[in-house]
């Protein structure tokens, strides 16, 4: 029986005290595996992600019902500084770089939770995944391609070492076969890697082709 990473117990989320977003959702993820939130617009997956990752408090939301254990501890009322330096990491819809920054600065803003350690081998492995951004690491992230983008974004989490990833739309606005692409990444990443991952994601088609369970 595989370990459960992450679980969210019967939450509700509620945004300025008065707007209720979320109520009554439970979710178990296993180490190593890829769930898929699939659903429409509205339906409160990229809230499901912010409640992991602490990203509803800036915008002043908060969990007012129920708890989200992370390896059996609370997380729900943690800080997004101290969830990240847990090793959870949010890749948010709308793919935003430092766009000043080239591609690879923008890869080791990626360590800054890492107090200071060895970077080489983690921007190794991140060319690794996405062989483009090598060839335009000196290109300024704002003249990038939303393909590019997407891989950068996803490349800078890598280097944060996640112990689980949480991926909001990877797919949105992208090509056919930019989307296989970057589909296919995601499968490998958490084949090698053994990364836990939960996508969220409005092209079922192709979240339920790498995920162990939607």
């Amino acid at each position: 029986m595989n370990e459960t990473l992450i679980k969210i117990n019967n939450i509700s989320v509620v945004y300025s005290d008065v707007i209720q977003v979320l109520k009554g959702v439970s979710l178990s993820v296993e180490k190593g595996h890829i769930v898929s939130l699939l659903g429409s617009n509205g339906a409160g997956k990229t809230t499901t992600l912010k409640s992991i990752s602490g990203l509803l408090k800036p915008e002043n939301g908060k969990v007012t019902d129920g708890a989200i254990l992370f390896k059996d501890q609370p997380i729900h009322n943690h800080s997004p500084e101290t969830i990240t330096r847990l090793g959870i990491i949010q890749v948010l819809e709308g793919r935003q770089p430092f766009k000043y920054l080239s591609i690879e600065e923008n890869l080791k803003v990626g360590t800054a939770t890492r107090w200071g350690k060895p970077y080489r081998q983690d921007l190794d492995m991140v060319y690794h995944y996405f062989p483009a951004l090598l060839t335009r690491r000196k290109a300024l992230a704002g003249y990038c391609s939303g393909g590019e983008l997407q891989m950068l974004v996803m490349g800078r989490a890598l280097m944060a070492h996640p112990q689980l990833l949480l991926l909001d739309e990877p797919s949105l606005g992208l090509a056919p076969l930019v989307v296989r692409e970057i589909f296919q990444i995601i499968k490998k990443i958490n084949q090698e890697q053994a990364s836990t991952i939960i996508l969220v994601e409005q092209n079922a088609r192709m979240a339920l082709q790498i995920a162990h369970y939607a």
